[in-house]
């Protein structure tokens, strides 16, 4: 896949004439509801194999032409290079997918094996619906990169009948689904949710329920609740026994526990409760995961992060979920949702005390628009990546990027004479994240929250990954 950033004047036309691909798969691909209105500032998704490889320090021809499987005199051809011993830092260079027509009698396992790529990437570059039938003649094309496997979840909070289009448009892309959420009660009991529609549906798709439970709402804490609860073996066998027989009874497989605001002085309570659920819910063949604040080291003070011991949870659990999101808090000042810079430097700790392995990168995937100037008491609105871009048309804005945090945002004045401020994510953003996963070797992606249209993200994550099924 490649990026395209709409420039003033430009055309849907001259952008896919320019990349060579048709204009139904870029509409297609970035959800564009009218390709005719085109915002100064949007990224758009362009389908496409070939790769705009950046020159890096130290970087040669033969070097960036054996990454990528290619010859040097195939890139000579394909970009105006005048001396192929003299490339610089950040130059640009154009390099198109290989294309194999089938000759009679070839298979995809040959052709993959020949080119050294995965079978299960060639077919999806291709768009493969039936592997064991290829024509003579067809002419394939063979991606550049490799996918590595990844597994995923999504929190849904929208349950019930309305939770099914939602999981069934990307259900697919899921290794878990996640309805948000159970919330515990003092007597161990748990309140109940409109959750069998959704765990249906996460079925009939192929991912795995995963029950979520949790202490908290939007305007309850939790804190006290949450220590009543844990600071009693009764009440917590009782809770496990309750949250095991809701699995057995609804099919899930599998326990989430986001319990937030626990008490600084609950901290080794709550790890030995998640070792209690651990140890039963392996013995009964489910399996467990956490959800944690965003810390960037043990030390860490306040309500949300003390009582997330990582190293405790990285032991325990099957694998944990980085709450990374949440900077640019809806009750908060406008700025970044999920700051890449931020994010980072929760990495930065995280994989010191928890295996790669098992860290999911917290992944938000909804926008936020503030009034501003902001005032304490203002609330943003939630919505979509979508409806962002199409406020940003309907009010003229030309959308910006701040590259530290690696965000979209951009700033319009509505017909009342009010002020916002709109920070989202685009494929920039996302092909960001997606590329930091990658690059500090994470074990999987968990989504919050599912609902918010934003089909570029599982564009991309289809481009960069194979999801575990």
């Amino acid at each position: 896949m490649l990026i395209h950033v709409v420039k003033a004047g430009e055309t849907l036309t001259q952008i896919a004439d320019f990349y060579h691909v048709p204009m139904a798969p870029i509409i297609t691909a970035n959800g564009l509801v009218n390709p005719n209105v085109l915002v100064v500032g949007e990224a758009l998704v362009i389908p496409t194999e070939d790769v705009i490889y950046i020159v890096k320090p130290g970087d040669t021809l033969r070097k960036i032409a054996q990454n990528y499987g290619v010859s040097v005199q195939f890139i000579l051809q394909n970009n105006s290079i005048a001396n192929p011993n003299n490339i610089y830092p950040g130059q640009a260079i154009y390099i198109p997918a290989m294309q194999h027509r089938v000759i009679r009698g070839e298979s995809l396992w040959i052709i993959a094996r020949r080119y050294g790529v995965p079978l299960q990437s060639l077919i999806q570059a291709n768009n493969i619906a039936n592997p064991n039938n290829i024509s003579p003649g067809t002419v394939l094309v063979i991606p550049h990169k490799n996918r590595p496997i990844i597994s995923t979840n999504g929190y849904i909070y929208f349950l019930g009948q309305s939770a099914v289009p939602i999981v069934r448009e990307v259900g697919g892309y899921l290794t878990y689904l996640s309805p948000f959420a159970y919330m515990i009660r003092e007597d161990a009991s748990l309140q109940p949710i409109d959750d069998i529609p959704s765990i249906q549906t996460a079925q009939a798709e192929g991912a795995i329920p995963m029950m979520a439970i949790t202490n908290f709402t939007v305007g309850f804490r939790g804190e006290n609740l949450a220590s009543v609860v844990l600071n009693s073996p009764a009440l917590v066998e009782q809770l496990l026994t309750n949250i095991i027989g809701i699995m057995r009874q609804k099919g899930y497989r599998g326990l989430n526990v986001d319990f937030e605001n626990v008490l600084p002085q609950d901290r080794e309570a709550y790890n030995s409760f998640l070792q209690r659920a651990a140890t039963r819910m392996h013995a009964n063949g489910y399996f467990l995961s956490t959800a944690v604040a965003p810390k960037t080291g043990p030390t860490q003070v306040g309500l949300l992060y003390e009582a997330h011991d990582y190293p405790a949870h990285g032991r325990i659990a099957d694998f944990v979920i980085l709450m990374t999101y949440e900077w640019g808090f809806r009750k908060g000042p406008p700025r970044a949702i999920s700051p890449l810079d931020k994010i980072r430097e929760v990495l930065n700790y995280a994989v010191t005390v928890i295996p790669r392995n098992k860290i999911y990168f917290g992944f938000q995937i909804y926008a936020r628009d503030w009034t501003i100037p902001f005032k304490e008491g203002d609330e943003a609105k939630t919505i979509s990546p979508q409806e962002a871009v199409a406020r940003a048309a309907q009010f003229g804005a030309e959308i910006q990027y701040d590259y530290t945090a690696q965000a979209p945002f951009f700033r319009y004045t509505d017909a009342q004479g009010t002020a916002h401020e709109v920070w989202f994510e685009d494929a920039r953003s996302a092909q960001a994240k997606l590329n930091t996963i990658k690059e500090y070797n994470l074990g999987g992606i968990s989504y919050w929250a599912l609902g918010y249209s934003f089909p570029q993200n599982w564009v991309l994550l289809e481009d960069n990954f194979m999801v575990r099924k």
